[in-house]
This record gives C-alpha cells, structure tokens and sequence, in this order.
C-alpha cells in the first residue's frame, strides 16, 4: 500500500549507491584513513561495532550505514492522525459506562458487578496481548492495525443490537465490551512503532505522545459526553428528566449515544481500510532501517534484562493503579456528594490536562535529548504529592482538609497532568533501552503488566466496592514506590546514539 501513495519521483533513493570498492587486503582494513566497506550485518553487530569504533573516530563510520536513506513523508501525518484517533473512539468506547453508572443502573438495571465488569474488560482484552506483538513483529502495522479495528466494529455493533429480552442485551453489550477491549493491546502498545517507523529522531517523541495520548482523551471525552447526553436519576444531570418515564427516557439517551459511537468506529475503520499503509518507502532513520532482533530471542532479552524489569515496574504499576481509578471516578466521588456531571468534569480535565502536557513535554523531550529519566523524576514527584493531597482530602474522618468541589479539581487535575504525560517518556525510555528489541514488543509488554496491575485492583473492587478509603490509597503508594524505582534506574540511550553518531 505505502508504494501507491508514493510517486516515482519519491521512490527514488536519497542518496546514489555508493561506489564498488575493491575487495579488502587481509592484512589492511584502512585505506587513507577509512573504514573499508563490509556486508551488512544483524543490527546488534552493526550497533556495537559502530558504537566501538565511532567513540574512537567519528570518520571511522560505515559507509554503508552513511549510505541509509533518511527520507520523511508529509503522508506521515495522516497516518498518525488515522490511529491517533482509533486510540480516541478505543478509549472512548471503553469509558463509555464508567461517568453515567448511575443513569445505567436504571436503563438496563446494571449491578456494582456488572459496572465494574465492564470496566474491567478493558484489561481482560489484554490476554491475547503478545498474539497482536507477534502480529505486529511479522505483518506489520496495517494488518494489525486493520484487525482491531475490525474488532472495534464488531464490539461497537453488538452493542447496538435492539434484543428486547433485557439479560441478552446485557450480555450483547458485555461483548461488545471486551471486544473492544481486544483492540487495547495495538492502540496502546503500537505508538512507539509507528513513530519510528515513520518519524526522524527530532520528531519521535512528539509522535510517541500524540500517539499513545490521545487514546487517554477518548476515555476522557467520555465523562464530558455521558452526564452531557444522559440524564443522571439523582438530577444532577444537565439533561432534564421526563417525568413518569425516566428509565425509558434514560435508555433512549444511552441508546444515541451507543448508535453514535457505532458509526464514528465503523467511519475510521474505512478511512483505516484504504489510507493506512504498512510503512513508507524509505525509512527515516538508521534505527528504523536497522534489523531487529526475532520474536523469540527479543523475550528473553527483555525478561534478562533486570533494569528493563524495573523500570517497567515504574511504569505499570502507578498508570495501572490510575487507569482503574479513573474508569470508576464517578463511582468513587459518590460518597463525597459529587454529581455525576461534576465528576465528569473532574476526570476530563485531569485527562485533558496530562494530554496536553504529555504533548509539550515530549517535544521539549526531542529537543533536549538524554533527560528522559529526569523528566520522569519530576513529573513522578509531582503525581506523588497530588495523590497524597486528593486522599487526604477524602478522609474527612480523620484529617480535616477542606472537602470542595475547587480541591477535588485541583488535586485530580494534576495528578492526570503528571501521571498522563509520563507515558510517552516511559515509552521512549523503554526502547532506548533494550534497543535493538522491536518497539512494538518492548511497549506491549509494559502495557500488558500496566493493565494486569488495573486487572487485579478491578478485581478486588468487586469485592470491596461498598468502602473506597482502600482504593485512594492504592494511587501514592503506587506512585512512590515508582520513583524509588526511577530514582535507582541506570538511563541509556542506545538507539539514539547509533541514530545521531551513525548517521553523521
């Protein structure tokens, strides 16, 4: 698909092939001070001796590897665009009955279980997690990106099926659900991928971030649509309420918004089917020319290499913790008087915030480049003291912090800032890292621990749903263990380096 988009003219390389050298003597690899050209090899070989050999004379670089083409294209951007928003309606979807629990309690008599269960496929659909990397490692973007959201359709679909038995439609949109939740490991995992597959190393960040961000704005949009569009049974709604009918009228307003969201996924995955291609032309960087390591071999690097272990640890267990939070907020807020829109509002701009945020710091992150780790360091204390502020505040028992509706939004506000724009940070780091291990890999299996933590803690509010102390809680400790982590991290950056010192 990536050669129809391209013209000839485009297709052609960015540099002349470089010239037939003779074979090298055995006793002499210099000629005049150069390196004589060898035959490509696997890129960890070609990294190490690169790396070796530049330290000692940047001149000393292969000519092959200076030879690479190096070439953006301007199509880059609808591409991101096309799976920044699939990312969007994922998450969209996925929050859809987290903001209006209570008006869905009435419509279609959902229990605690079920609520929280909807909520909780979100992380169920991550199972199959390491299905989607091998896809992505052997197929490549488009086909993966095309099965999810092929998937997405469906689960949006069954949603939508008008079954008038009201335990059937219950489970149609329990289905619906989780395969939603099966597209989760692509859009959160792929960012990464995408941006060095299509984006030159001064852009990969920002990419990284619109990328793996804007999934997080759908869910956020979800609590500004919900209490929006659906009235709340307590009339806290900014929808009036039908008097005599308000189950039905609530349902009927559930229903639109189930219809609408249906016909947003099925409109980007034709937009996906004929204008997403696998990748360009030519690549944009010596890293994303370089070769990869295999499926196989790239596991046991990443479970061998103790200081991926922990910082993946960093990252999965506070975002998993923040991520399950998030999705029943308005569930937690209840008890401290908040209104289902109030709550709402709470959860966008926390979302909205880190998104933005997230967006910026990337972009000052590929401009200053080799400060990911004391980015993370800031961005982490900051989410340590807001979610101290935000728990504290709902003890009112016991610590008596002033309960309004101004602390609730500053102290959830800033805590989504910090927590949402570390993502592509960690995301960026993590590659850096285990370089040369495929991106799509390294990123699905710390989103896999990330939605295994948000799994377990779903699961125990199930149990535990009738008291939320224990849940609040959850979020400092979480972020404090993790700058302790990042705090004993050792940073490298070996993709960046074979990227600015091979390609000069």
């Amino acid at each position: 698909m990536g050669l129809e988009w391209s013209s000839p003219e485009e297709r052609e390389p960015l540099l002349p092939p470089p010239p037939t050298l003779p074979p090298p003597s055995p006793h002499h690899h210099h000629q005049h001070g150069q390196l004589v050209q060898r035959p490509a090899g696997a890129a960890t070989e070609v990294a190490t001796r690169v790396a070796s050999r530049s330290r000692r004379s940047p001149a000393a670089a292969p000519s092959r590897l200076a030879q690479l083409p190096g070439r953006v294209y301007g199509r880059r951007w609808l591409v991101l665009l096309l799976f920044s928003l699939l990312g969007f309606v994922q998450g969209l979807v996925w929050n859809t009955w987290g903001p209006i629990q209570n008006s869905a309690r009435q419509a279609f008599a959902f229990s605690s279980l079920d609520i929280a269960l909807l909520v909780f496929w979100g992380p169920i659909g991550f199972v199959p997690c390491f299905a989607f990397m091998w896809l992505m490692d052997k197929k490549g973007l488009r086909v993966t990106v095309l099965l999810t959201s092929f998937l997405m359709v469906l689960g949006a679909g069954l949603r939508c099926v008008p079954v008038p038995a009201q335990e059937t439609r219950k489970w149609l949109i329990h289905g619906g659900q989780l395969l939603n939740g099966l597209a989760g490991p692509t859009v959160t995992s792929a960012a990464p991928f995408l941006s060095t597959t299509w984006f030159s190393p001064d852009e990969r960040a920002t990419a990284t971030a619109v990328a793996s961000l804007i999934g997080y704005l759908g869910g956020a949009f979800a609590f500004l649509v919900g209490p929006l569009l659906v009235p709340g049974p307590n009339g806290t709604s900014t929808v009036p309420l039908e008097s005599g009918s308000s189950p039905e009228h609530i349902k009927d307003h559930i229903e639109t918004v189930l219809y609408a969201e249906f016909g947003i996924v099925a409109l980007i995955f034709s937009a996906t089917l004929a204008f997403f291609p696998s990748r360009p032309p030519f690549p944009p960087s010596v890293a994303a020319a370089s070769q990869r390591l295999s499926y196989r071999r790239s596991f046991c690097r990443l479970l061998s290499n103790s200081r991926f272990l922990m910082i993946a640890l960093a990252y999965s267990i506070p975002l998993g913790v923040f991520a399950g939070w998030s999705g029943v907020l308005d569930w937690i807020l209840t008890p401290a008087h908040v209104s289902q829109v109030d709550a709402g509002w709470i959860g966008f701009w926390s979302i909205v915030g880190g998104c933005v945020f997230g967006v910026a710091l990337a972009r000052f992150a590929d401009f200053i480049r080799g400060m990911l780790k004391l980015i993370l360091l800031l961005l982490l204390s900051g989410a340590t003291l807001s979610s101290i502020w935000f728990t504290l505040t709902c003890i009112t028992t016991v610590i008596h912090l002033p309960l309004t509706t101004a602390t609730l939004y500053a102290s959830c506000i800033l805590l989504g800032v910090f927590l949402n724009s570390s993502v592509p940070i960690f995301f960026e780091l993590f590659v850096e890292t285990v370089y040369p291990v495929p991106e799509g890999i390294t990123c699905g299996v710390v989103t896999f621990l990330s939605n295994m933590f948000m799994g377990v803690l779903l699961f125990f509010l199930t149990f535990y749903h009738e008291e939320f102390s224990w849940f609040n809680w959850c979020l400092p400790g979480s972020c404090l263990l993790s700058l302790l982590l990042v705090l004993c991290f050792r940073e490298s950056y070996d993709r960046l380096y074979l990227d600015v010192v091979v390609s000069v």
